[in-house]
């Protein structure tokens, strides 16, 4: 993960993504470089434009997540609702009870 996570640094950086370039940002990071990974993620990145597939990745993830959000946020309120007018009804119990008790 942190090849890549060197790779979009890089990218939002403006820098080219090249092995020296990661290779730098993993060891001042502190990360055992593994040479191979670079190279392979280096060719693997050639010719992809990564600011299209970001927004694709994205657009999914933000669509699908507002609709199944919303049912939850409803179905949290409710029990809540609920739970608050049983204490308040409770709480009317208790003080009627209490001033029946006054009146004998």
């Amino acid at each position: 993960m942190e090849y890549v996570y060197a790779a979009l640094l890089l990218h939002a950086a403006g820098k080219e993504i090249n092995e020296e370039s990661i290779k730098a940002i993993l060891q001042a990071a502190g990360v055992e470089v593994d040479e191979a990974r670079i190279k392979a993620l280096v060719a693997a990145l050639e010719g992809v434009n990564i600011e299209e597939v970001i927004e694709k990745a994205a657009m999914p993830v933000a669509v699908a997540a507002a609709p199944a959000a919303a049912p939850a946020a409803a179905a949290e309120e409710a029990p809540a609702e609920e739970e608050e007018e049983e204490e308040e009804e409770e709480k009317e119990e208790e003080a009627l009870a209490g001033l029946g008790a006054l009146f004998g």
